[in-house]
């Protein structure tokens, strides 16, 4: 069962209906669950009750409105609250401070809609990180941009000075799974980059629907997808395979709560119809496809992944290698990982290919599993699954940015990859 979809719908039916009357109870039904499940699933995702979190969002939604110029009787009475006093307490209890000293402050921003799937890109100001910095006594550091190698900039995190990382999220139930997996991977003896706590002792602090945290930066460097393939690519692809069947390893000693992404639901009942008709796949390839995908599934080992092991969050330094951004990490199929480096660093070196470099990639990949493979065995239905799960990915990709107008340049390229992939199917086959 899909769990992060169905709180997703919860959150989503919240956001639009943050006027009218919502109880837990009627968020349970819709989801088909028990209230008491419900409320566990549910803070398991966002980091806090249901109820909390309603509370919240109508108390940002208002004091928004007021910093726009509503009343601030109209901005309460709109959210739900019959008085502004009732408001007042409200807010000062939840976030620390009056509504008016949180406008001046210029907290008082629009909403983030939170997206348990996709951070949402947060214009961050460096006034407003040294303010948070304060609280670790290092408001005084040099602040920097977090820049790939794609030229894109890392729009939730920021470099202070030579040793930290500042990161600030919507979402915290994505931040506590971050810092409880860095902490559980240094326990166990693996390089990684553990919270910095706050001069009271905290691992994290809140400003607004803003959850932050300070993390410490891994000496090295990231990994670039463009100079694996380029330069050394199979010895590049086994140690990518090698360090993340190692990291797996490390993380089946992992006891953490995290619910399972079932893949094969979301390639069935979205990705697959989606991509069809954007793509206008043949219905015979379809079925042919989705029946060899539920024969395989249910028999792949499952454990929790890192789920975002593209090359940018693997750090190298001499001997050492170390992850980061473990946000997205989850229980899922463990041949997850590996196939998503391959297919990471296909999607950032597919603008400029030719035949050779279809020929390199394919190589890359195999090798990335071979890797994988020499250190963390596959099972045999891992190593039959392998083309399979790297195109249901694919289709995932696909559907879920024909959803979003901002990333145009990479739906097209991940349509191309797809059509690229289908036609290379057989070839993405290990033995």
């Amino acid at each position: 069962m899909d769990y992060q979809s169905i709180v997703q719908q919860g959150v989503d039916y919240i956001e639009n209906n943050l006027r009218a009357d919502i109880t837990a109870e009627e968020l349970a039904r819709m989801a088909g669950f028990s209230v008491f499940h419900y409320y566990r699933l549910f803070q398991s995702f966002t980091g806090m009750p249901v109820m909390q979190f309603v509370l919240r969002r109508r108390l940002l939604h208002a004091v928004y409105q007021i910093r726009c110029g509503r009343t601030r009787l109209e901005a309460a009475l709109d959210y739900g609250f019959d008085t502004y006093a009732g408001f007042y307490k409200a807010f000062r209890r939840e976030f620390g401070c009056q509504p008016s000293q949180y406008i001046r402050a210029g907290r008082a921003k629009r909403p983030y809609r939170l997206n348990l799937q996709k951070e949402e890109h947060m214009e961050i100001t460096v006034k407003q990180a040294r303010k948070w910095l304060e609280r670790w006594n290092l408001q005084n550091e040099t602040i920097a941009d977090i820049v790939y190698e794609t030229g894109n900039k890392n729009e939730n995190a920021c470099y202070v000075g030579d040793h930290y990382v500042l990161k600030y999220t919507a979402n915290p139930g994505k931040m506590k799974v971050n810092l409880a997996l860095a902490n559980a991977m240094a326990d166990v003896g693996l390089w990684a980059a553990t919270p910095v706590k706050t001069l009271d002792g905290q691992e994290f602090l809140t400003d607004g629907e803003l959850t932050i945290c300070l993390t410490r930066r891994l000496p090295g460097n990231r990994l670039s997808a463009g100079q694996l393939l380029m330069n050394e690519y199979e010895d590049g692809a086994r140690f990518v395979g090698e360090v993340i069947g190692q990291l797996h390893l490390a993380l089946e000693k992992i006891d953490l709560p995290l619910d399972e992404e079932n893949l094969l639901g979301t390639v069935k009942d979205w990705a697959l119809p989606r991509t069809r008709e954007i793509l206008s796949l043949d219905a015979a390839f379809c079925d042919r496809f989705m029946r060899q995908l539920e024969e395989c599934y249910p028999a792949l080992p499952r454990q929790i992944i890192h789920r975002d092991p593209n090359p940018a969050n693997i750090i190298r330094e001499k001997e050492q290698w170390g992850f980061i951004d473990f946000e997205l990490s989850q229980r899922n199929a463990r041949i997850f990982d590996p196939i998503y480096a391959s297919t990471a660093v296909l999607s950032e070196t597919f603008s400029h290919w030719d035949d050779q470099m279809g020929e390199r990639w394919l190589r890359f990949y195999r090798n990335i599993l071979w890797g994988y493979d020499a250190v963390n065995p596959l099972t045999d239905a891992e190593k039959k699954a392998a083309p399979l799960v790297l195109l249901a990915n694919q289709m995932v990709c696909v559907a879920w940015f024909s959803t979003q107008e901002k990333y145009p340049e990479a739906y097209d390229a991940n349509k191309r990859m797809t059509r690229w992939l289908i036609d290379k199917l057989d070839e993405l086959k290990i033995g």
